[in-house]
């Protein structure tokens, strides 16, 4: 069987190697204002030994030895419009699996892998906005050409308006410690918040609007975005009466320069066509798809912490929170997190390009969500068909080996998780990760 995944992954890479070249072309070009080119492609090749599992459900991880791998490449294309606009593109290919088909885990560990069933790499459009900027102030700062971001001049004070395709990530909830899965913690509750379920499809986009001030020590965002037409699916649901999601953050910088302490809070309100946990448990096949009505809503927080060290290292804090009555819609099956972990750029050891990082992480699930999947209920993530409840403990450490000019790094990664999706009765799990990066 996996020789048989080989072949086929390798057949569609070959099928696409005219496309990646292409790709790779325009990343090498010399980034010249008024455009900008970039190049990503990043491999994980996951393995975990068989685990203990005394039953297994649909959703399980499954108990024999097991390995996968999960490929992404995406070009970064953008270009300066006007005064204050810009443009930007992202064509992305992807494929390969997540363990088990990414399921059984909730907080899973290859931010890298989607749940699509097809393991065949395609193309897709990932990103398509536009973003105008607007200066509040006559002072203003050079910005350096870079991934999705061509060389211009930020006032430092501004009003700022994104339009189009995007991933909610690339502008809430950011850090500089956890948050990018290509080059730093691969667990889905390291990239961002684990109980913001955020509107994005099953590979993580989204299409709407973000509305953004910022200034050197302070920011604020506001976005309405659209979410997927079904739980964790691949399509956008576009009537805004009814099916939106509204995110909105703060963040505040302080402290003495090369110690500063960002303070980052944002709050989220979905409002769908969404099961209800309560109402799924009174159903004798606990089906909470036949429970879904148009108005259900999900609300949440989250506290997202940054503390620079020094210019090498960092320490990091988040946690969160939604209330977990109606069924998860778009990210992961988590209705509580809270994760702390450090990071370390190699600096000391004469390896200034490599970085070490270590994180501990602890997800829960509200009352409503752990009673459905104790009577047997599925989520698109889990379910082992029956539940011993305890909060699934996670501990990730990685280190980034930076092998050739500033364009390559292997990482290798290990992460131990107890109580796989939620569940007392099975795990605990090992897995062992080998990462491989290339920019440009």
């Amino acid at each position: 069987m996996k020789k048989l995944y080989s072949s086929k992954l390798a057949k569609t890479l070959k099928k696409h190697f005219f496309f990646l070249v292409f790709l790779l072309f325009l990343s090498e070009l010399k980034a010249q204002s008024p455009f900008t080119f970039h190049f990503q492609q990043t491999i994980v090749s996951q393995s975990k030994p068989k685990l203990n599992a005394p039953y297994t459900g649909t959703n399980s991880l499954i108990p024999q030895r097991e390995t996968q791998y999960s490929i992404t490449s995406t070009l970064f294309a953008g270009a300066k419009l006007w005064k204050g606009g810009e443009a930007y593109f992202n064509p992305e290919l992807s494929g390969g699996s997540g363990l088990s088909g990414a399921k059984g885990i909730a907080g899973f560990t290859n931010g890298e892998a989607f749940r699509v069933g097809d393991a065949a790499p395609k193309i897709y459009l990932a990103r398509l906005y536009l973003k105008q900027t607007f200066a509040l102030s006559n002072e203003s700062e050079d910005v350096e050409e870079g991934v999705n971001q061509v060389v211009t001049k930020d006032p430092k004070k501004y009003l700022r308006v994104v339009l189009g395709k995007f991933c909610l990530s690339d502008f809430f909830d950011k850090n500089a410690y956890s948050h990018d899965p290509r080059t730093q913690f691969l667990n889905w509750s390291l990239m961002s918040h684990g109980a913001w379920d955020y509107a994005a499809n099953v590979r993580g986009y989204t299409s709407g609007y973000v509305v953004e001030y910022g200034s050197a020590t302070f920011g604020a965002r506001f976005s309405t975005t659209a979410v997927p037409t079904s739980a964790n699916g691949p399509y956008l649901n576009y009537n805004f009466a009814k099916n939106y999601s509204h995110s909105a953050e703060i963040d505040k910088t302080f402290g003495q320069s090369g110690k500063e302490t960002t303070i980052r809070l944002l709050g989220y309100f979905t409002k769908t066509y969404m099961g209800s946990y309560s109402e799924a448990i009174k159903r004798t096949d606990k089906d909470i798809t036949q429970t879904r009505i148009d108005g259900r809503t999900k609300k949440g927080f989250g506290l997202n912490i940054e503390q620079k060290l020094n210019d090498n290292a960092g320490l990091f804090f988040r946690t969160s929170w939604n209330d977990g009555k109606n069924e998860t819609w778009a990210f992961t099956e988590i209705d509580r997190s809270i994760s702390l972990g450090f990071s370390n750029a190699g600096n000391k050891w004469k390896r200034p390009k490599d970085t070490f990082g270590v994180a501990i992480l602890a997800n829960g699930l509200s009352t409503e969500h752990r009673n459905y999947l104790a009577n047997g209920g599925y989520g698109f993530i889990i379910g082992d068909g029956k539940l011993n409840y305890g909060l699934e403990k996670i501990f990730e450490t990685y280190y980034a080996i930076h092998l050739y000019s500033h364009h390559f790094w292997v990482t290798p990664n290990y992460q131990f998780v107890v109580n796989p999706a939620y569940n007392k009765d099975r795990g605990p799990v090992h897995v062992f990760t080998l990462r491989a990066h290339a920019e440009f």
